[in-house]
């Protein structure tokens, strides 16, 4: 029985140390999490934009490729759920905390301090800049490791028919260790750590931006006892929509959150500048496809200030550490999808969805400040959680807004952790589809711990820093992921062919000829000759 339970038990032990050191030396904790933060940036920070860059690239080659028509399942498999409820799971097990954090705040900070120095603070050039690296933020590159890791765990969980832990997925270059179970075991707490750090950080944003609107709203103290209340409203919500199951309590609240996204942002697009934000999000998006490459692998070695590390490094290594989390939500719920459809469904469809609610909200922020001298940049620069909020005081039933912000906000805090509850116990028994309820109450516990201290301790330095610690080493992971799948999907697409060889009487059905040649039961000498004779024929005439 203990044997089964190692990653759960040593997983949970890490947590719990991290948890005891940062309530037992909270100044040394915030010092050692700036100290990390800095020195994981500057010498890091080209391995996680490669590493991204990398995981886009791989993924649309394999959409495009012979193996995009393989089926996440049985090959007569059809998806478990609606496009809707689909996209709506994603977008709330995602991002979606993240999103409306930096959604407006986001442009306002590049507005004051334009990426890469590239234009004057203030000015329209820095304005086409910060909707640029906004869009290039929060774009396919964000997606890319949800994308690669789900479709990896939906490949083997439901191709393979094996558990969904990261130790199944490397298992072939596993085989000629001498201690296989060990390091099958370490890459699975690894995961585990990179998971809960990962949702940590995420819902350390939200309870941030949470506290910081009813700060504005209702006068609200920000500090620390505001904040811990705040997570402990939600880890009461979260356990009990984690009781009720994947099915009704994350279907449900994800398709509540989409409304109100929708909305939002349908309210914002009508009372808004609305040709303004269409302009926004067109040349946005022109910016950012035609300068693409240029900002995935841009990290100017000279470059004053911090201004990599605050953002394009942070986000690669957050969304890293969040990855295997996402991927396993994302796989799970994704069962009977091709691989073309899952890459283009996960990689493209959100991301454009959240390009369009910065053009929208980020737009708006901006126009208020271009044309109307309002100030909003200046309020993010000095508190990034309640710009927002000061945004809607300058609008339209702005009371309003900033409520059915605070309910979003606090939905998909509600879906990202009892996704997350879900999901690590998952991964801490086994790969089960149905984790038992004591630990997902287990990790739902540790997992509000660990965003608590990381707040008080280190603040959103505490949060960042955390991420890139967590992503290091899972990275090199996906890596070895990367190569064991396609060396996976090689072997399945040369069954199939097989299969249809023998169906078909020797016909090779299916494949090109270098793929169909392998099938044939002539002797090899047998096989060059005709091909020579093939080669050579004389043509008629």
């Amino acid at each position: 029985m203990l044997s089964t339970q190692r990653v759960y038990l040593t997983s949970a032990a890490i947590i719990v140390s991290l948890v005891a050191l940062g309530a037992a030396f909270p100044k040394a904790f915030a010092s050692t999490a700036a100290t990390l933060l800095s020195s994981l940036s500057r010498y890091f920070g080209w391995f996680y934009l490669l590493s991204v860059f990398v995981f886009v690239v791989f993924l649309l080659v394999l959409a495009f490729s012979k193996y995009g028509k393989i089926r996440l399942g049985p090959q007569d498999s059809t998806p478990d759920y609606s496009l809707f409820s689909w996209l709506s799971m994603l977008l709330s097990a995602g991002f979606g905390v993240g999103l409306v954090f930096y959604g407006m705040a986001e442009p306002m900070l590049h507005l004051q301090e334009p990426p890469h120095g590239l234009a004057e603070p203030g000015t329209r050039q820095a304005a086409a800049l910060a909707i640029q690296y906004s869009f290039f933020h929060w774009g396919v590159n964000q997606w890319a490791a949800f994308t690669l890791v789900g479709l990896i765990i939906a490949f083997f969980q439901f191709r393979k028919d094996r558990p969904g832990l990261v130790s199944t997925m490397v298992e072939p270059a596993l085989r000629d260790l001498p201690r296989r179970q060990v390091a099958s075991d370490t890459l699975d707490v690894m995961a585990v750590i990179a998971t809960v750090t990962g949702v940590a950080t995420s819902l350390g944003l939200g309870v941030l931006q949470m506290n910081g609107g009813l700060e504005s709203v209702f006068g609200w103290p920000n500090d620390v006892w505001s904040k811990a209340g705040i997570l402990g409203a939600m880890f009461l919500c979260y356990m009990a929509s984690s009781y009720t199951g994947l099915d009704r309590g994350i279907r449900m609240l994800s398709n509540l959150n989409m409304v109100l996204c929708l909305t939002l942002m349908a309210y914002m697009l009508i009372t808004g500048p609305t040709v303004r934000i269409f302009d926004v999000f067109v040349n946005g998006l022109g910016a950012y496809f035609g300068n693409f490459i240029e900002m995935a692998l841009t990290i100017p070695p000279f470059e004053r200030g911090d201004w990599m590390d605050r953002f394009t490094v942070f986000y690669w290594a957050w969304v890293i550490a969040w990855s295997p989390f996402v991927g396993t939500f994302v796989a799970r719920v994704s069962r009977g999808r091709t691989i073309k459809e899952f890459v283009f469904g996960v990689l493209l469809i959100p991301p454009l969805l959240a390009c369009a609610w910065i053009a929208v909200f980020g737009g708006t922020a901006l126009d208020l400040d271009l044309t109307q001298n309002a100030g909003l940049a200046a309020v993010v620069h000095n508190d990034v959680p309640s710009g927002l909020f000061k945004m809607y005081e300058l609008l339209p039933h702005g009371h309003l807004l900033s409520g059915l912000t605070m309910v979003l906000l606090f939905i998909f805090l509600v879906t990202s952790a009892d996704s997350a509850t879900y999901i690590v116990a998952q991964m801490t028994d086994q790969g089960s589809l149905n984790p038992p309820l004591k630990k997902r109450l287990t990790w739902g516990v540790l997992i509000s711990a660990i965003c608590i201290t990381l707040i008080s301790a280190g603040g959103l330095k505490g949060l960042q820093s955390a991420a890139l610690l967590a992503a290091l080493p899972f990275a090199l992971v996906l890596f070895l992921m990367v190569i064991v799948l396609v060396r996976e999907l090689r072997e399945d697409r040369r069954n199939m062919l097989l299969d249809l060889y023998h169906r078909n009487e020797g016909t090779p059905v299916g494949g090109d000829p270098f793929e169909a040649e392998e099938f044939t039961d002539l002797a090899p000498e047998e096989k060059i000759r005709r091909r020579l004779t093939t080669v050579n024929r004389t043509p008629p005439g």
